[in-house]
């Protein structure tokens, strides 16, 4: 399970915050200044540098919390696949600032010395992230070592334990944080699941790198939102329900967008058959056979 077909396609948004974690922690840690960027409550409270608020949001305290950082980055760019960057780019922001303003909170309340400084990096959109990817994303594979029974999930369950305990106490906080704003997203607080940024969001983030290889499926269409709200597909779904295929729709479904739907968790020839069903449309195949595990 891994999220996908290799690169960023589809996933702009995610590409972007990978790059901007990855430069700015290199940046601060060639100059040794790693530590200048973790913020503090002396530092919000006291001195007033929101400044340093807002950049350790990308940057991670060292090497080893980037390293579990953009893999779970990486393969959480699942999430905007199926939803669209629109509406991802919603759930990514309100995922920091809820985070964010909970651990202001909580040192504020708690004022412990041990979180005099807490670790930087986005704690609050990973750990965010592991609610949906709890809920729903459906295991694809199990397996037994010693005894113990895994699965294909289990991996990133324990990428996401390496980066909670990383600093312990200090980046405990957060990785708590992002799991209540996960929850509150999911909870549909302000109805923030019906949000969604103009469709020149996408654009934007498409143009600040290089476009990556792939499937040309638009990166801006809405699917089920495993996330969030309801599905919308213009011109595709009336009512509930999908068109019959047709003798143009009964192509053979692309190899690359079936193992898209596999890596998701799905069987394989019923990805087939929903890829079918939708006409070659991976993101009403995803809402076909998500629809079909409810009934």
């Amino acid at each position: 399970m891994n999220g996908g077909p290799s690169g960023f396609n589809n996933a702009p948004v995610t590409r972007t915050i990978v790059i901007a974690s990855a430069l700015f922690t290199i940046i601060f840690g060639i100059q040794g200044r790693s530590r200048n960027i973790a913020w503090s409550y002396q530092d919000i409270f006291r001195k007033l540098q929101i400044w340093k608020l807002i950049i350790s949001v990308f940057g991670f305290s060292s090497t080893p919390e980037l390293v579990f950082g953009i893999y779970l980055l990486y393969y959480f760019r699942v999430f905007e696949r199926q939803i669209g960057s629109n509406k991802y780019t919603v759930f990514i922001l309100f995922s920091i600032f809820t985070s964010v303003l909970i651990e202001v909170l909580a040192l504020l309340l708690l004022k412990d010395p041990s979180l005099n400084i807490l670790t930087s990096g986005p704690y609050g959109l990973i750990f965010s992230s592991f609610v949906p990817f709890y809920f729903d994303i459906p295991v694809s594979t199990r397996f037994r070592v010693f005894n113990l029974n895994f699965s294909d999930k289990t991996f990133i369950y324990l990428a996401g334990l390496q980066l909670f305990l990383s600093s312990w106490k200090r980046s405990m906080l957060p990785g708590i944080c992002g799991i209540l704003a996960g929850s509150l997203y999911r909870l549909n607080v302000f109805r923030v699941r019906r949000m969604k940024f103009p469709e020149a969001i996408a654009s934007f983030f498409s143009r600040l790198s290089l476009p990556s290889m792939g499937s040309s499926t638009p990166a801006t269409g809405s699917s089920r939102n495993v996330i969030g709200s309801a599905p919308t597909y213009a011109g595709r779904q009336m009512e509930g329900n999908y068109p019959a295929p047709t003798l143009s729709s009964s192509i053979e479904p692309p190899e690359e967008s079936i193992s898209t739907l596999v890596s998701m968790g799905f069987d394989r020839n019923s990805a087939r058959q929903a890829l079918v069903r939708a006409r070659n449309d991976i993101n009403a195949a995803t809402n076909i056979l998500l629809e079909s595990q409810t009934h």
